[in-house]
Formats: structure tokens, C-alpha cells, sequence
């Protein structure tokens, strides 16, 4: 990025910050910097096409029209470039904020607290983008029942696998099975791209069928091998309405070779359950006949503690936006905190998933989480990469 030729908007009510973040800015080295003292002249002066901004400074707390009024305006006037917000708001007030930046679908930089640092502006500032690199991120094409029905049948599901560790020692305990769908045109498509149109056209079924049958023979490959690891396979709320699924699960166990213990079924509600009474049936009878349960995601979508204290979970993953960062954010702090001492007492082992630096790592092995998973550890991976990987794997402050 050539930092002469990014174009930048400063709006802030104070002329002190104005001229603070102006100067700081230029000796930065970015040379096209405006700056407005209200909202409602920078709305105006971004709805001229030739005095565009290619990044928003954005202070929220602001009199007649607030930092909120402007990201609704610029909504309003499709802005396309990219957005920072400085504010002396406290770090929530920020988090907040940028949540609904995102949900607007304005390209977020990311937020600072005043006083600004300048290496921390320069550090969010390096990381634009012009918009057609962020419209080559965005998502591919969609696809349709149809297609999906025949890659369930034709074998063209695969199965990846991200270990789980246990934060104590180091050790791979297990791993969670992460379905892809190996397109004959478009390569390795992820879930978030087909698992719904799966739960939409009623095929979610043979597709957690043929994933868990996979899954588990791969497991007894494990076993045979020396690997005694653990498998984790995500179901859907919808596959829990059938009363026969427990009997399904059992037999896909047996089928492989497998003990029930040596599998967990992770339960994500993305949506309501249709029919709570079946729900609860399958799940319990799922535990009677010793197969492992995890609610996943736990603290987002329509997980509750009513979940909790309904279903006889073993295990709680808590949510990977509660897990990055948690050591040095008062609120992810809070949140993680109260999930832990939840789960310790209702006796369950606790998962932590999106475990993304050292910091993560070093925040989870000292709070005393059980067990973790991500990108620090380890990116899903094909089964044939698992056994290689596991042999070099050293966990940090473990070895």
C-alpha cells in the first residue's frame, strides 16, 4: 500500500484531536488527509464523488450527530471504502460499535481508544485494502439442492480433522471432524457454504450419515495404528427429531469397530428446535448408550443455559469469540470466566476453540481450561496429515 495516496477522513467535534490526529497521520507519511468537526459535513462531502475517502476516521461520541447517525449515513450513501473508529469510549462502547459497523457490511479496519498510538494507527491503516481485493474475499458462488444431493451420493464429501489438546500437558486427546466438499469444478468448498442449503432441502440426514460413518472408520484406523483419538462430529438440530437416530449413531459405532465412548456429538442450535420433547428423547437416550455430548458454540446463537439444565451434556465449547483476546479484554475475560466456573459446576469438561496466539494459549493453561483447539495448534487437516502432524507437535510451556 502506498500510504502518499490513500485518501483519509478525520471527523471529530474536538479541534484539538483534530489537528492531533491530522499531524500524527502526515507524519505517518499519508499525505491526502481532510478533516471535518460534524458528521453531517462529512456525509456531505463523501456524497461528492470526486472528494471520496478511502478510509473514515470516525469519533462516535459527538454533538447534533453522533458516530452512530454518521455509520447510518454512510450506509445510506454506500460508502465502499473503509472504516476506524477513535473514540474515548470505553473498550465495550468500541466493541459494540463495531459489531454494528460489520452488520452494516462497511469494511472495518478496526478501533482505537484515545489517546491514539500512533503505531497502533499506522498498524490498523496498513492493513486496507481497495475494494476490489475485498470483493475477490467475498463469498463464491451459491449452490443448489440438487448439486448437493449428488455429492452426498457420489462420494464427494470429505472429512478434515483439528486436533484437540489438553492445555495441562500438551497431550492430542482427540479431534473434531470438519466436513468439506471436494467439488469437481471449484475445489474444497467449506461447510458454511452448503450445511444450510443441507438443513433447508432435507438433506442434512444423508449428509450427517455419511460424514459420522467416515469419521468413526477412521477412527478405528487410528486405533489400529496406535492413535487413540477421540472423534468429534457436529449434528444439526434437524437431524434430532428422527426418534430412530440414536439407534443410527449405535449401530454406525458398531459398524466401525469403535467404543461409544470414543465419540462425541457436538450439538450447535444455529436455529430453534422444532420439537424440544424428541430433542430431549434422542439426547438422553444418546447418553444412555454412552455416546458423548458437547453443546457447541455455547454463549451465541440459541444455546442457553435452559440447554444446560435440560440436556445431559458432558462437555462445553466455548465460543471461539469469547476465546482470542480473552486475556487482555475485561469483557471476553468476564464472559470466558463465567462459562468456566458454569461448566466446573455442572461437572463438565470444557473445550476452548479458536485458540489463535500464544497469548490464547498461555490465558487458557493458566485459568485451568481442559482442553483447546485452533489455528495456533493446528488448522484442519486431511486424515492422512493427522498421524505426521501429531509426531511434531510440542506444545508450548508443555514439552
Amino acid at each position: 500500500m502506498n500510504r502518499t495516496s490513500l485518501r483519509i477522513l478525520v471527523i471529530d467535534d474536538e479541534p484539538f484531536m483534530l489537528t492531533l490526529l491530522e499531524r500524527t497521520l502526515r507524519r505517518l507519511g499519508y499525505a491526502s488527509v481532510e478533516t471535518c468537526a460534524d458528521g453531517a459535513t462529512a456525509l456531505a462531502r463523501l456524497a461528492d464523488p470526486t472528494a471520496g475517502a478511502d478510509v473514515v476516521l470516525l469519533d462516535l461520541q459527538m454533538p447534533g450527530m453522533d458516530g452512530i447517525e454518521v455509520i447510518r449515513g454512510l450506509v445510506s450513501q454506500g460508502y465502499g471504502g473503509s472504516l476506524v473508529l477513535v473514540s474515548g469510549e470505553d473498550e465495550r462502547m468500541l466493541q459494540t460499535a463495531a459489531k454494528l459497523v460489520r452488520a452494516q457490511r462497511i469494511e472495518l479496519l478496526g478501533h482505537l481508544q484515545k489517546p491514539v498510538a500512533p503505531e497502533d494507527l499506522a498498524a490498523l491503516l496498513d492493513g486496507w485494502q481497495p475494494p476490489q481485493a475485498r470483493r475477490q474475499r467475498a463469498p463464491g458462488k451459491a449452490y443448489g439442492a440438487e448439486a448437493l444431493r449428488a455429492a452426498i451420493a457420489g462420494g464427494q464429501l470429505v472429512n478434515h480433522y483439528q486436533p484437540k489438546v489438553v492445555l495441562a500437558t500438551g497431550r492430542v486427546t482427540g479431534v473434531e471432524c470438519l466436513v468439506r466438499w471436494q467439488h469437481p469444478e471449484d475445489g474444497l468448498v467449506f461447510p458454511d457454504r452448503f450445511i444450510g442449503l443441507a438443513e433447508e432441502h432435507g438433506l442434512i440426514d444423508d449428509l450427517t450419515r455419511v460424514v459420522l460413518a467416515d469419521a468413526l472408520a477412521q477412527a478405528r484406523r487410528w486405533h489400529d495404528a496406535g492413535l487413540k483419538l477421540s472423534v468429534a462430529v457436529n449434528v444439526s438440530m434437524d437431524n434430532l427429531v428422527a426418534l430412530d437416530f440414536p439407534e443410527r449413531v449405535v449401530a454406525a459405532v458398531r459398524a466401525a469397530g469403535v467404543a461409544p465412548e470414543a465419540l462425541t456429538l457436538e450439538v450447535t442450535e444455529s436455529r430453534l428446535m422444532r420439537d424440544l420433547t424428541a430433542a430431549l428423547d434422542i439426547l438422553t437416550r444418546l447418553r444412555l448408550k454412552r455416546i458423548r455430548l458437547s453443546i457447541d458454540d455455547f454463549g451465541t446463537g440459541h444455546s442457553s443455559l435452559t440447554q444446560l439444565a435440560d440436556i445431559p451434556f458432558d462437555q462445553l465449547k466455548i465460543d471461539r469469540s469469547f476465546i482470542h483476546g480473552a486475556g487482555r479484554d475485561r469483557t471476553l475475560q468476564a464472559i470466558y470466566d463465567a462459562n468456566l466456573r458454569l461448566a466446573r459446576g455442572l461437572g463438565m469438561e470444557v473445550v476452548a476453540e479458536g485458540v489463535e496466539d500464544a497469548a490464547d494459549w498461555a490465558h487458557l493453561r493458566r485459568t485451568g481450561c481442559d482442553l483447546a483447539q485452533g489455528y495456533f495448534i493446528a488448522r484442519p487437516m486431511p486424515a492422512t496429515a493427522v498421524a505426521e502432524w501429531i509426531a511434531g507437535w510440542r506444545a508450548p510451556e508443555a514439552t
